[in-house]
């Protein structure tokens, strides 16, 4: 017999601890739908975000390295993936939602716009006057108005949790008054998104020679995970070394998560999900392992995000970006049917923001060639970088 919805529900009551979200009490859509008969309501969300031409755009977008520039560099989508499986994991072993954790991971980064974030800061300077532009902001745009996919209303119509769960950072006053926190699996995402930057940045900066492990020496929580995960092996070669000291660090990080964690649940006599969203975050790296992942997170940005071949290659393509945004808000007739519509409704500066936010590295770099002509500096930066790495 198959398992219906019911039976899916019935068993997220059994097995899930009693302050996880479970999907027969979400509440609900802005445009109310009938149920499924197989699948959860985050089960549907999970599957709506993974079939959407957002995502697919997801792996041509930057995520350090511009996309094209390297086969083993993560892009977005990468990105994107791994936070999901981190976020799993942690959801698992705490006996939160998978499905809602996996479906806020898979959604948290679709505002993102090409070249990542300078692409991102290039946005903001230009609708300085017109209400700036957030990555954050605008994956809840995304999923609420800018995909297309259903005939009664714009977006992907999201439970709220979900929603919820893409509010970052989270209003002062809550979505709900007396909420000053999202969910727990929303929590366990944001923290996924840290480990995978601490992780798997740093792999591709080790991997592309920009950093190296002399650097990281000085930096006690990769120096004390080396002498760990290395003890037993003296002799690993070097790839395979770096590899698993990654996978260390990767494992200590997501431990150290799940034991504070539990005890911040424990300690806070927590017993619903909406009692989660009164307290204070609980699901939160233990106080000694935040300071030392702080620590190597600015060790990335400065050393790594803002090394010098990689901000030069990157502000060359963002120009592209700049004056295809000036010369589409000077015209705007040549902005696709889709936004050209949007320009009555939400005014010519966002309507461009949206289309623009919308494209991948390469189309960037099309459009560019396109609309404007000659030899773009997109396609010489990504020359360049490929040949510098």
């Amino acid at each position: 017999m198959p398992r219906r919805r019911y039976d899916l529900e019935k068993s997220e009551a059994r097995h899930l601890a009693p302050y996880a979200q479970n999907s027969s009490t979400t509440r609900g859509r802005a445009h109310p739908e009938d149920q499924h008969r197989f699948r959860t309501e985050f089960q549907r969300d999970r599957d709506r975000i993974v079939h959407s031409r957002s995502f697919r755009r997801l792996e041509y977008k930057t995520q350090v390295f511009l996309n094209g520039t390297g086969d083993h560099y993560r892009t977005r989508m990468t990105h994107t993936i791994e936070v999901s499986c981190i976020a799993r994991t942690l959801a698992r072993s705490l006996g939160l939602n998978e499905d809602l954790a996996e479906a806020i991971a898979l959604a948290h980064d679709l505002g993102h716009p090409p070249f990542g974030h300078l692409g991102e800061d290039t946005l903001h300077q230009l609708m300085a006057r017109h209400g700036g532009f957030r990555h954050n902001v605008q994956s809840l745009r995304v999923v609420e108005e800018l995909e297309l996919k259903y005939p009664e209303f714009n977006g992907l119509n999201l439970t709220w949790e979900v929603l919820e769960g893409l509010h970052k950072p989270y209003p002062p006053n809550g979505l709900i008054e007396g909420f000053i926190q999202p969910s727990l699996e929303a929590q366990a995402v944001d923290l996924s998104d840290q480990i995978a930057y601490i992780c798997h940045d740093l792999d591709d900066g080790l991997d592309s020679g920009l950093i190296n492990e002399k650097e990281l020496a000085g930096l006690e929580l990769w120096k004390v995970t080396r002498e760990q995960a290395l003890a037993p092996y003296p002799h690993l070669d070097a790839e395979r070394g770096r590899y698993y000291v990654l996978r260390t660090l990767l494992g200590r990080l997501v431990d150290d998560v799940i034991d504070y964690s539990s005890r911040a649940i424990r300690e806070h006599a927590t017993q619903t999900s909406d009692d989660v969203r009164r307290q204070p975050p609980l699901i939160t790296f233990s106080p000694e392992t935040a300071k030392l992942a702080r620590e190597l997170l600015n060790f990335l940005y400065q050393r790594f995000y803002q090394h010098p071949t990689l901000t030069a290659v990157r502000r060359r393509s963002v120009d592209c970006l700049q004056q295809l945004f000036e010369l589409l808000v000077g015209h705007p007739h040549l902005l696709s049917p889709q936004f050209s519509i949007r320009a009555r409704k939400d005014g010519v500066h966002r309507a461009t923001c949206d289309y623009l936010a919308c494209l991948t590295d390469r189309q960037v770099y099309i459009q560019h060639r396109h609309l404007i002509g000659g030899e773009s500096s997109i396609e010489a930066s990504h020359l360049e970088q490929s040949a510098l790495l």
